[in-house]
């Protein structure tokens, strides 16, 4: 990796999105494992099984334990405008300043919200407290969503948000191209932030999947092999060379990366100590 690539991923890691799971102790692992650096954000996930009092719980509980958390706002999961008109009174007297908005995992709506849009355009009505919201982007498709559906809607979603973060990709060639769309065929211009996983191994992969019913999640895996491929890796997966792959895009200005959301499947200790060996290499 060239000198500018380096300096990007430094700047990168040194501002890390770490995205966790309301599940078990991860709020005390979370005060036990993670410093306060500047820049950290704790992205918080909705799934069907928890429902999304557990995300909010946990954004509420991180945000006045001094954490930087955003919160997975997922339209399946809110009934309508009164429970959303909650979630966002409760989260802006948290001190919460940021959501990532998605349709979610759930096969039918709980309510009156069917997908990203139509909550992005409900809380633009309503009025929210955030100063910043993210978007997903799926480089490698959606399971639930056909392919030609996918940068119309992104490019409806585009004027309420301040970002997009891009579902995990193994390819960096895949990730580059579907940026590169994202900027010269829909005229999105949102900065980006990678998602890749950080540091796991099968196994944990499997127990955590179980816990919180990632449905959508193994149906996706169904078709993308090379998750599966990577994952049984001996030593678990560590995203160093998908890294080194993306230096390309990296330095592309017109790709405007703005970080990595690592998904850590609650492995932070894990996550951190792979983060400070990566900073010691750069």
């Amino acid at each position: 990796m060239g000198k500018a690539g380096r300096e990007d991923l430094k700047r990168f890691l040194l501002h890390p999105r770490y995205e966790i799971i309301p599940l078990g102790e991860i709020e005390e692992r979370v005060g036990r494992q993670l410093r306060k650096v500047e820049g950290l954000k704790l992205t918080v996930t909705a799934s069907p099984t928890k429902g999304i009092g557990a995300t909010v719980d946990l954004a509420v509980s991180l945000s006045g334990r001094g954490y930087e958390v955003v919160p997975h706002l997922s339209a399946r999961l809110i009934r309508d405008e009164e429970h959303l008109s909650g979630i966002l009174e409760r989260l802006g007297e948290a001190g919460v300043r940021e959501a990532f908005v998605i349709g979610g995992d759930a096969k039918s709506p709980l309510g009156v919200f069917e997908d990203a849009l139509s909550l992005l355009r409900a809380m633009d009505a309503l009025g929210h407290p955030f100063q910043e919201i993210g978007i997903a982007g799926y480089p490698e498709g959606h399971p639930l969503v056909e392919e030609e559906d996918l940068g119309r809607i992104l490019k409806e979603k585009a004027p309420y948000a301040s970002y997009i973060a891009t579902q995990i990709c193994f390819d960096a060639e895949v990730i580059g191209g579907w940026i590169g769309r994202v900027r010269r065929t829909l005229g999105v211009e949102l900065p980006v932030y990678i998602g890749l996983p950080g540091p796991v191994d099968a196994r944990k992969l499997a127990r955590i999947a179980g816990g919180i019913g990632l449905g959508q999640s193994a149906r996706f895996l169904q078709k993308q092999r090379s998750w599966v491929l990577r994952l049984l890796l001996p030593f678990g997966y560590r995203p160093n060379r998908l890294l080194e792959e993306l230096e390309g895009v990296f330095e592309d200005p017109e790709a405007n990366v703005a970080g990595l959301h690592i998904n850590t499947f609650n492995e932070l200790a894990r996550a951190e100590a792979w983060r400070a060996e990566m900073l010691r290499k750069l």
